[in-house]
């Protein structure tokens, strides 16, 4: 299944995009996201494990299964003030 992330903060800026599509199983949950991302995009790695995900809206546990047509969003850790 083919879904396209929406991608926040450091996650755009170390892409260079907003967006990312990735190429997952079907039934593939968010910690499989995750791995997909890692391979991706290397540089996010080693914030992988702070970074939240929020699969229509509403921020998901890794557990979570996706399905074609969700829409999915990275969010890293933020900073600021």
């Amino acid at each position: 299944m083919k879904l396209t992330i929406k991608l926040f903060a450091l996650a755009k800026e170390t892409y260079g995009r907003d967006t990312i599509a990735l190429d997952l199983p079907a039934g593939a949950t968010v910690a499989e996201l995750r791995r997909g991302m890692i391979a991706e995009i290397p540089a996010l790695a080693p914030l992988m494990s702070q970074i939240l995900f929020a699969v229509n809206s509403e921020y998901a546990i890794d557990e979570k299964p996706l399905s074609v047509g969700d829409e999915v969003a990275c969010i890293p850790p933020v900073s600021g003030g």
